[in-house]
C-alpha cells in the first residue's frame, strides 16, 4: 500500500468513531431477561430466571468495558477531545444518580413533615425506635470521610509519579468501603424494625440501603481501578478511569452525609424518637 493511499484511510477527525460492538444488543437481551426475570419472582413462578439475567448484565458490562480500556490503554484512540466527552458522560451520569437519590429524600421528608392520621400524625411513627445517630452511623460516616481522604491521596500520588502512595491509597480505600458495608450490614441484623413494619422503614431501607449498593459498586470500580494501577495503565496525564471512580466515590460520600444528617440525626432528635 503506498503512503498516499494509507494517508488517505487516516482519520481525518479528532473524534473516536467506535468499531462494531455486540455488547449494546446483548445488553439489551440480559436487561430484558432480568426484567422478566424480576416480574416472575415478584409472582413466585421461579426464582432461577433472574440471576441469569443479572449474570448477564454482569457479563455485558465487563466485556464492554473491557474494550473501552483496550481502546483507551492500548489502541490510545482516546483523544483530548473523546476525553472531554467521557467527562461530560461521567457527570451527567453523576447528575442522573443525584436526582434518583433526590427522590428517595422527597419521601422521608414528605412523610416526615406531614405525617398522616394512619401513623399517628407523629414521625417517627410511636412504634419505630430509630438507630442512634452517634453509634455505628458516626462510625461509618467517619470511614467514608476518611475514604475520600485515602483515595484523594491515591489521586495525588499519581499525578506526582508515586506508584506505591497511588496503590496504598486506593488499598485503604477499597478496605474502608468494605468495613463500611459490613458495618451497615450489622446494622441491618439488628435492626428494631423490618422492610414490612410501615412508611418509616420502606423510607429508610429504599434511601440507605440504595446508598449501600453504590458503596458496594464504587467499591467494585477502585478494585478495578487498583488493578488497572498496578498494571500501569494510568499516567499522569492519562487516567480518566482513575479521575471517574474517584468522582463516583466522592460522590457516595456527599449522599451519606445528607442521609446522616436528616435520616439519623435529624430523624432522632424529633420529639417522637425513641
Amino acid at each position: 500500500m503506498s503512503d498516499t493511499h494509507a494517508a488517505g484511510h487516516q482519520h481525518k477527525h479528532p473524534y473516536h468513531l467506535v468499531d462494531p460492538s455486540p455488547w449494546p444488543v446483548f445488553g439489551s437481551f440480559a436487561g430484558f431477561v432480568a426484567a422478566v426475570g424480576l416480574v416472575l419472582y415478584m409472582h413466585d413462578y421461579t426464582p432461577w430466571v433472574l440471576p441469569i439475567g443479572v449474570f448477564l448484565i454482569a457479563l455485558t458490562m465487563f466485556m464492554w468495558w473491557r474494550d473501552v480500556i483496550k481502546e483507551a490503554t492500548y489502541e490510545r484512540l482516546h483523544t483530548p477531545i473523546v476525553k472531554i466527552g467521557l467527562r461530560y458522560g461521567m457527570a451527567l451520569f453523576i447528575a442522573s444518580e443525584v436526582m434518583f437519590f433526590a427522590a428517595f429524600f422527597w419521601a422521608y421528608f414528605n412523610a416526615a413533615l406531614f405525617p398522616t392520621e394512619a401513623i399517628g400524625s407523629v414521625w417517627p411513627p410511636e412504634n419505630i425506635r430509630t438507630f442512634d445517630p452517634f453509634d455505628i452511623p458516626l462510625l461509618n460516616t467517619l470511614i467514608l470521610l476518611m475514604s475520600g481522604v485515602t483515595v484523594t491521596w491515591a489521586h495525588h500520588a499519581l499525578r506526582e509519579r508515586d506508584r506505591q502512595g497511588m496503590l496504598q491509597g486506593l488499598a485503604l480505600t477499597v478496605m474502608l468501603g468494605a468495613i463500611f458495608t459490613a458495618l451497615q450490614a450489622y446494622e441491618y441484623a439488628h435492626a428494631a424494625f423490618g422492610f414490612t413494619d410501615g412508611i418509616y422503614p420502606s423510607t429508610f431501607f429504599m434511601a440507605t440501603g440504595f446508598h449501600g449498593f453504590h458503596v458496594i459498586v464504587g467499591t467494585i470500580f477502585l478494585i478495578v481501578t487498583f488493578w488497572r494501577a498496578y498494571k500501569g495503565h494510568f499516567t499522569p496525564d492519562e487516567h480518566f478511569g482513575f479521575e471517574a471512580a474517584a468522582w463516583y466515590w466522592h460522590f457516595v460520600d456527599v449522599v451519606w452525609l445528607f442521609l446522616f444528617v436528616s435520616i439519623y440525626i435529624w430523624g432522632a432528635g424529633t420529639p417522637a424518637a425513641h
